[in-house]
Parts: structure tokens; sequence; C-alpha cells
């Protein structure tokens, strides 16, 4: 019997593999919380690894796993419903941070549409990071696995449709529903909307951490980026998202962070060992602007471009749609 699991991290899949507890273990590396969101056309792309283009070279991801678990097979397409077809269990261990669950709410709206494949997989919903799990314990701590049912594939299409459309106001009706059939959905709905620009300030949660941070001072750069045991403990970001969070406080018209010296936060610069150590070694300071748009008396957005997305919302300084979190308001432009 071949036992599939589908996870939401490349760390957490390390884990999971290395404890031996399944036959095939793929992580989606989908960052669906950054940039624009992928259309249908191309997920299903990324999906199906061979093209009807003849000349296109097969795309090893799931080639590899075809030849090892199942011999070669025919036909153009290899895709990630055919590995789900024929395997006899499939789970989905999922961690608790946004993107892993718009990834969960993204995977339950694919499997929808493919029939019985369906109603093969079981919810394995951890309440923190697996990644974070040693692997000689998974076996032990692994969270309890849930049948996926059609009210869970009614929630996650209702969320993935939501947070695809060009305005946040359906992402925000799901805070009316109820979402407990996705335990950690409800807490990702919230998370999302806080990193909409606020109204007072025209920064987003983890960016107003970031000048709380460089404000109490000695921050250097990567002591402002998010993480586990980290003092801005905000999850809906990654390690390049936040590098590009930061730069865009400091590489812009009128700066709220200064003593950014080295950057921009690119892998060019990571390739540099002696820039990026500059970077690592910057001592940030607050400019009168950032001290001003911490106290709420300035909004960031007057003073910088903005042209960011937020799922099928493009956020730009004319359609620049806001999140009020104290009185849970969204703010139209």
């Amino acid at each position: 019997m071949t036992r599939l699991i589908l996870t939401t991290s490349d760390s957490g899949a390390g884990s999971l593999k290395q404890a031996s507890i399944a036959d095939i273990v793929i992580p989606f590396g989908f960052r669906f919380v950054w940039g624009p969101l992928p259309s249908d056309a191309e997920i299903a792309a990324s999906l199906a690894p061979r093209s009807a283009q003849p000349d296109q070279p097969i795309d090893p991801w799931l080639w590899n796993i075809y030849r090892k678990h199942f011999g070669e097979i025919g036909g153009d397409e290899i895709r990630l419903i055919d590995l789900c077809e024929r395997c006899e269990t499939i789970e989905l261990w999922i961690d608790p941070e946004p993107n892993a669950q718009l990834t969960l709410v993204w995977l339950l709206d694919y499997l929808r549409h493919h029939g019985d494949t369906a109603s093969k997989p079981t919810l394995v919903q951890a309440d923190y990071a697996i990644a974070e799990q040693p692997p000689e314990s998974i076996s032990r701590w692994r969270p309890r696995a849930v049948k996926i049912l059609n009210d869970h594939l009614e929630a996650a299409s209702l969320a993935w449709q939501a947070y695809r459309q060009p305005t946040p106001r359906d992402w925000v009706k799901l805070l009316g529903k109820d979402l407990s059939i996705l335990p950690q959905l409800r807490q990702a709905v919230v998370e999302l909307l806080e990193e909409l620009p606020m109204p007072a300030t025209g920064l987003g949660a983890t960016e107003m951490r970031m000048l709380q941070l460089v404000a109490a001072g000695n921050a250097r750069p990567f002591d402002v980026f998010p993480g586990h045991g980290k003092r801005n403990q905000r999850r809906v970001f990654d390690y390049w998202e936040a590098g590009a969070l930061l730069d865009g406080l400091a590489r812009c018209p009128a700066p709220a962070v200064a003593a950014l010296d080295e950057g921009p936060f690119t892998e060019e610069m990571h390739k540099d060992p002696s820039r990026l150590e500059r970077y690592k070694r910057g001592e940030l300071k607050l400019t009168p602007l950032g001290m001003a748009v911490l106290a709420g008396t300035e909004d960031f957005s007057r003073h910088n471009p903005v042209h960011r997305w937020w799922g099928g919302t493009e956020l730009t300084n004319g359609r620049l749609w806001r999140w009020d979190p104290a009185s849970h308001a969204l703010i139209a432009p």
C-alpha cells in the first residue's frame, strides 16, 4: 500500500521524510501571500510538468516519483492528480501559518474537482510548524488525522475564491462564517487582514512591528525579521519577503528606516559574503518620518509609492484598501 503525504513546507517535508512514516512526501512551494496570485492555468501547469509540447523536458519532480513507485507510464502528462489516484492513502500535513492555510484551501479546492480522489485524503492539522518537531518523535507526536468531508471542501473553496477576488471584501466576510471545520483558517484570515495597510500609517502589521523593534534600539536587520523564537512573531511572510519589506521601508523616496547601508536584499547580495556581512552588521535607526509613522501621526503611503499584491487585490496609492484592526473594519480606497 502506497502512502502519500502532501505538506506545506520544504523543511516540514524533510522532517517527515526522515521520520519514514510515508512512501512519498511532497511539499508545495507556492507563496500565495506574496506577489500576484498565479492564474489557474499557471497552477495547473506546475502540477502537470509535461505539457502538450513534445520538446518540453519532463520536470523530474513528479516523473522521478512515478518511476520509483509506479514504473514508466504512458501519456503526455504527469499530474499531481495522477499520483493521488495511484496512492492508497493520502494525508495532508498542514502547518498553521497563513501561507500554509492558503495552500490547504487551494489544494482542497483543486481536489474537489477530481471526483472520488477528493474523498481519499485525511487532514493532519498541526498546531505549530511541523519542521519544529524532531523527526524521531514525529510518529509519537502525530496530530489526529481527520477524514476530508464535503464540508471541508466547501469551506476551502469559499476561502480560496474569496482570496482571489480583486478586493478584500469577500475575505472579510469569512469572519462571519463558521470556519471551524478547518481549525486554523480563521486565525489565518485575521492575520492576513492585518497585513493590509492600517488607516493612520499606511503600513501592515509586519512592517509596523519592524518599526517598533528598530525604535527599541540595538536592532540589526535580521533582528527585525519574523521567525520562530524571534521578537517579531508575525507569521505571514518568510525570509525573502521580510527582506523585501525592510527594503521597502529603507530604500524609498522618504525612508522610515535609516542605516540599511547594504542591499537590496537579493540572491546576488547573498552570494557575496562581504556584502552579506555588511548587511548583517547595519545598525538600524528610525528616520523622523519613521518615528512619526510609528506614532500614528504620518502615513507612509503619502510620502512613498505603493504597489504590491494582497491576494487578488492590487494595492496602489490610488487604490489602497485598508484594515482597521481595532474596529475590525475594512476601509475602501
